[in-house]
């Protein structure tokens, strides 16, 4: 739906949002959202707008009209980042720093979504929204950069940190092991890696009731964390989404844990990475459902179109 498209049923005029990163997950799953009435969203993919050309970030903010801005774009090739720093930096934290900006001189509030992996990971327990932040790679650290450049450009602003995005769309976890496993009887998955996985239907409607609210209340700006509820580790994720397959005649393949040290990668990743709820609970009275159950739908989704 684009901007031209804006209204209700009884001709009142709609608000629109700017939603970039139309490709990705969390953008196709903002375009998808049911928004409620008088609320629409243009998302644009990068051949609408190049992020790394931050004249045209200034010119499409200007121009547009929004009620709001959702960064949903994000270099996230996590590996390839640690040897193409310029790239991940350029969209990671340039970017959001152009967006808001032309967010702050068009007096509109920017939503940024940001990971989880801007901790460390040596807090078992959930991280909340004002501990110490200690990226361990590039990915996490241009994504920090890209916080700071919205917290000191844009006063009208959201930054919405989560983890470990899945959903039947794009590339992610649960495509990857459902692939791996119908073409391999055995899987050596980390499993000293803690955090939870994310619905990018479930993100969206968050990132939804959040850029509604800063709309609605010019005051309201800060750091929010939002993940499906409950933790897990990457393996027992595996066999997750396999036991959930197999309901559909899918594979399932042996998993067998095995340690980050004997499975060698570029990018650092946190021991554990849980994102408390307690601040979006409170201010926006978001409660993350399990995300076994939002796990069972992205898996009976993509089972169903394979059929």
């Amino acid at each position: 739906m684009t901007a031209a498209a804006a209204g209700d049923a009884n001709g009142r005029a709609g608000q629109t949002i700017l939603v970039t990163g139309a490709r990705g997950q969390v953008g196709d799953a903002l375009r998808r959202h049911r928004w409620p009435d008088g609320w629409v969203v243009e998302a644009l993919d990068s051949t609408a707008l190049d992020l790394a050309d931050t004249a045209a970030i200034r010119a499409t903010v200007a121009a547009g009209g929004w009620a709001a801005v959702i960064n949903a774009a994000a270099y996230t090739a996590v590996d390839k980042a640690e040897s193409d720093v310029t790239a991940a930096w350029r969209i990671n934290a340039l970017a959001p720093a152009a967006l808001a900006e032309a967010c702050r001189e068009a007096d509109i509030p920017l939503v940024q979504v940001s990971t989880d992996y801007v901790f460390d990971g040596s807090k078992p327990d959930g991280w909340e929204v004002d501990d110490p932040v200690a990226p361990l790679n590039v990915y996490g650290a241009s994504k920090l950069g890209g916080e700071l450049a919205v917290r000191t450009a844009a006063p009208r602003h959201a930054i919405v940190r989560t983890s470990w995005v899945v959903s039947a769309h794009g590339h992610n976890f649960v495509k990857t092991m459902l692939r791996l496993g119908a073409e391999r009887e055995r899987l050596s998955i980390v499993a000293d890696q803690h955090g939870a996985p994310t619905s990018a239907t479930d993100l969206a409607a968050a990132l939804a009731t959040i850029a509604i609210r800063l709309v609605e209340q010019p005051c309201l700006a800060g750091t929010w964390h939002f993940s499906n509820a409950g933790e897990t580790h990457w393996a027992d994720l595996a066999r997750a989404i396999f036991a959930a397959a197999q309901r559909h005649g899918g594979p399932a393949p042996e998993i067998v844990d095995i340690d980050a040290i004997d499975f060698p990668v570029p990018a650092k990743r946190p021991r554990h990475s849980r994102l408390s709820h307690a601040a979006v609970a409170r201010d926006f009275a978001l409660t993350p459902r399990d995300w076994r159950i939002a796990l069972d739908e992205i898996v009976a989704e993509l089972m169903g179109a394979r059929a």
